[in-house]
């Protein structure tokens, strides 16, 4: 019985993860950081590297993470 519950724990983190990556890669956000005023860098480059990685290791933490004893 209490696997249920644990899955359907999991089942809710991953779409907050999903909602999160929505969130992250929506055009209007994208545009933002895009216009940001650069000193020598683009700032949109950067920003996709570091919200691609995040995802990913949410997605790995929570396919990883085990429930205790």
């Amino acid at each position: 019985m209490k696997k249920t519950g644990i899955k359907s724990r999991q089942t809710e983190r991953l779409l907050a993860l999903v909602a999160v990556a929505l969130l992250l890669f929506c055009p209007p956000l994208i545009i933002v950081v895009d216009r940001l005023p650069a000193f020598n860098v683009g700032w949109l480059p950067l920003y996709l590297f570091c919200a691609w990685a995040a995802v990913i290791a949410l997605t790995a933490w929570l396919m990883e993470h085990r429930a205790g004893p």
